[in-house]
């Protein structure tokens, strides 16, 4: 994770927040932990980085469509994610409404 800064973290509002929503316990990270929360009814809203694993990414999606859960393409990379969270990740979840409905409002803004 070269190049990246403590910085340039703090100047991104949507992975600062992301962040946050980590410390408060709110988020997970990986295909099978998300899918199986979207399945369990705990996953608010599933996000992946814009280069994620087209094969990781597959029963995410698959699972969100059926689950009418919101999946979101984030215009980061697996990189900027995994160093905003601390944790090599490309595909996460929220388990909080507040959080998921703050995160999905942000994306919406930025585009």
């Amino acid at each position: 994770m070269t190049g990246l800064g403590v910085s340039w973290v703090s100047n991104d509002r949507l992975l600062s927040f992301l962040g946050l929503c980590k410390r408060a316990g709110y988020l997970i990270s990986g295909a099978e932990t998300v899918t199986k929360a979207i399945n369990d009814d705990k996953a608010l809203l599933a996000l992946y980085a814009s280069d994620a694993s087209a094969n990781s990414l597959k029963s995410v999606l698959r699972t969100a469509e059926v689950k009418n859960i919101p999946a979101l393409m984030l215009d980061r990379s697996k990189e900027e994610l995994s160093f905003a969270l601390g944790k090599h990740c490309g595909i996460v979840g929220v388990t909080d409404r507040g959080f998921a409905d703050k995160i999905q409002s942000m994306i919406e803004e930025s585009k």
